[in-house]
């Protein structure tokens, strides 16, 4: 649970999602789930970075693309906690079908290095897109990113002014690439330029809520192999040792076949949680708006551990103060 949950490819996901991964990987005992959660609520990581939640919940309304890098979302992260390395912002971009992600550190945001994100990491590796969606910065509307939708053909859709949710998916993207970062970084908090790309992995690796599959198997059509399924081999680790080259070849081919109707079934999934998060709206007790930066600490208990809650100042900072134990709780009643 440890490699799984903090290791180079975990980076402090939540108790269902450590379960996910796993299972996946072939290993099972009892008490799995339980173990899982109650793991990752004591890590001190994910305490120290757990949200603060100001806003009342609010029903997902995901954007169903056709197939996979038929759309992308991308939006700028920043300005963080200037890295080592100069590094000031993150540009990020999120496939709509398979929620495939792809991000690099910036110096500073200029139109050239948006149209070069866009033709090295987008057109160039996964082929050119049907349409991106950006907000309406300078970087992202300009001359530049116009002959560069001429010249390969696909269309620029642009988010409403002062509505981040119009490019959803893309916010969603950046909370949680920051999240992953921010437990992952060193105490400096000025290596994160060097762990995105171990934040990137966690995120592709692991299952997203509205396809209930991972962006990698999404689109290469297998899971991939982590690095405690070579240190414990795992049942497919173990299967594909004793595999011929024809066996291989044959299961292989299986494994691409079925990959379009994995792709339907996301599809499907994507649009069927709309209506299941529709029901149950209305059976969630609506979530208090946070005004204080203050945890209460009158239900103390004794050898209970508390966390003070304080507004982070950057990015990859934490949410949450140095802790306090209780060594003696009396009633309310004494003095």
């Amino acid at each position: 649970m440890e490699e799984a949950h903090s290791g180079v490819c975990g980076a402090h996901q939540s108790g269902p999602k450590l379960h996910f991964r796993i299972k996946r990987m072939g290993y099972y005992w009892p008490t799995m789930v339980k173990d899982c959660i109650d793991y990752a609520k004591r890590c001190q990581a994910c305490q120290f970075h757990a949200n603060l939640i100001h806003q009342p919940p609010e029903p997902l309304h995901p954007t169903v693309a056709s197939w996979p890098f038929d759309a992308w979302g991308l939006d700028v992260v920043g300005p963080m906690t200037k890295s080592s390395g100069g590094h000031l912002y993150i540009l990020a971009a999120t496939d709509y079908f398979s929620k495939w992600a792809e991000a690099v550190p910036l110096k500073e945001v200029k139109k050239e290095n948006v149209a070069d994100f866009i033709c090295t990491n987008i057109i160039y590796r996964y082929g050119v897109p049907r349409y991106i969606i950006t907000d309406n910065r300078k970087p992202f509307c300009n001359s530049l990113i116009d002959k560069l939708c001429q010249k390969f053909d696909f269309k620029q859709r642009n988010s409403s002014m002062y509505y981040a949710a119009a490019n959803g998916l893309a916010e969603a993207f950046n909370k949680t690439l920051c999240s992953l970062l921010k437990k992952v970084v060193a105490k400096s908090k000025r290596d994160w330029h060097e762990r995105i790309g171990e934040a990137l992995w966690a995120y592709r690796t692991t299952v997203r809520t509205p396809t209930q599959s991972t962006p990698y198997a999404l689109v290469y059509g297998v899971e991939a192999v982590l690095p405690l399924e070579q240190q414990i081999p795992s049942l497919r680790i173990a299967i594909q040792e004793g595999l011929t080259e024809e066996e291989n070849a044959r299961i292989r081919l299986e494994e691409l076949e079925a990959l379009d109707e994995k792709r339907l079934e996301a599809q499907q999934r994507q649009g069927s949680s709309v209506i299941k998060l529709d029901c149950l709206r209305h059976s969630i007790r609506r979530r208090p708006i946070i005004t204080t930066h203050r945890t209460e600490i009158n239900s103390c208990q004794n050898g209970m551990v508390r966390m003070l809650s304080k507004k982070p100042t950057q990015m990859v900072h934490t949410n949450w103060s140095l802790k306090m134990a209780c060594e003696l709780a009396r009633s309310m009643g004494s003095f």
